[in-house]
């Protein structure tokens, strides 16, 4: 039953940012990318502190502008140290899978809390990640939206349009993406809220709308690229901090605000049994608190993600629409609960993906 509506205010003002649509094709792969300094030349033999980064798909643009100002930051604390940083994208469950299966990630930076869990309940991330970081280990949040063709021909205002017929969706697929599972949460807690907590009216409705979704991509950026490049589709179901960047890219759609939508956390850890072992638990664990530094905050604002600071979420109030949401926890219960119950084998996602393909 939903307990709690947050009223929150969200980012919707373009910003010019570039970003490589094309390094995420259809079939999203894990990806590593280097951003790279060298301190004086005094320290030309010092081997480097190097840091992987293991983070979900449509974050690579952030985190390779904040690796510069995490760098720049650390080497004025410790001018005579060399440091590099390395990056992998991908569906948020893939890199999770990724990472517990020997991908030697120093830190994880997920956009769903299971994904973290995952790590813990094998021993390689603390079990008390949530208490090591501010706000639960949660830097920042964004939420879901739709984006459609510019003038909106379709007329998409709400999600009860997406199940209408006439509508071609494209979304990250809830298997094997967070923003595929927030996107379908959303779209149920919207049913739930619309229909009063009637849970055969919410099927429905959910049902409706899985029929009507013409690609499953990998994960969210792959979405991105199958609607803004290939042109397919009439709506995009994605957070809010992806629909402004490909906004302000390709400036050829509208983004829609629906009346009821979920939060998406991004929760942050440190993969200890890998930094322990590699010397960096130190470097990792400074550079996942540097994220609440009010550079990194402001940073984050840049790309369209809301900031955890209080006040630099107030400073930018006026680019930010007030949306009614809800946290997927307030309404669904713990991530363990969420992923049995939606999103295993044979779950409520599973079956109502097969009965919509059969209407």
């Amino acid at each position: 039953m939903i307990t709690l509506l947050k009223k929150t205010t969200l980012l919707a003002t373009a910003f010019g940012i570039f970003f490589g649509l094309t390094a995420c094709s259809n079939n999203t792969k894990t990806s590593i990318q280097n951003t790279d300094t060298t301190a004086s030349s005094t320290e030309a033999n010092q081997d480097p502190i190097e840091l992987l980064n293991v983070s979900y798909d449509v974050s690579r643009d952030f985190y390779k502008a904040y690796n510069e100002v995490f760098i720049n930051h650390y080497l004025t604390n410790y001018p005579n140290t060399k440091i590099k940083i390395k990056q992998s994208h991908g569906g948020s469950s893939k890199q999770a899978l990724s990472v517990k299966n020997g991908l030697q990630a120093d830190i994880v930076t997920m956009n769903q809390g299971s994904d973290i869990e995952l790590l813990a309940d094998a021993k390689l991330v603390d079990g008390n990640w949530r208490h090591a970081f501010p706000n639960h280990a949660i830097p920042f949040t964004s939420t879901i939206v739709f984006l459609v063709r510019e003038g909106n021909p379709k007329g998409i205002k709400d999600w009860n349009d997406l199940a209408t017929s006439g509508i071609d969706i494209i979304i990250a697929n809830p298997k094997t993406s967070g923003n595929g599972r927030y996107a379908f949460l959303g779209a149920y807690g919207y049913g739930l809220n619309a229909y009063h907590n009637d849970e055969a009216q919410t099927h429905a409705f959910v049902k409706a709308l899985l029929s009507h979704v013409k690609v499953f991509e990998n994960g969210g950026r792959a979405a991105t690229t199958t609607f803004a490049q290939r042109g397919i589709g009439d709506v995009l179901i994605t957070f809010e901090n992806e629909a402004n960047v490909i906004k302000s890219k390709f400036g050829n759609v509208d983004i829609i605000y629906p009346s009821y939508t979920v939060n998406a956390e991004n929760p942050i850890a440190v993969v200890k049994s890998v930094t322990d072992n590699k010397g960096t638990t130190k470097a990792a664990t400074e550079y996942l608190n540097h994220l609440y530094s009010d550079e990194a905050q402001e940073l984050a604002t840049k790309f369209f993600l809301r900031p955890s600071s209080p006040d630099i979420l107030a400073k930018h109030a006026d680019k930010f629409p007030v949306m009614t949401t809800f946290f997927p926890n307030d309404v669904f219960g713990d991530w363990a609960s969420i992923m049995k119950t939606y999103f295993s084998d044979g779950g409520l996602y599973d079956k109502l993906a097969v009965q919509a393909q059969n209407q």
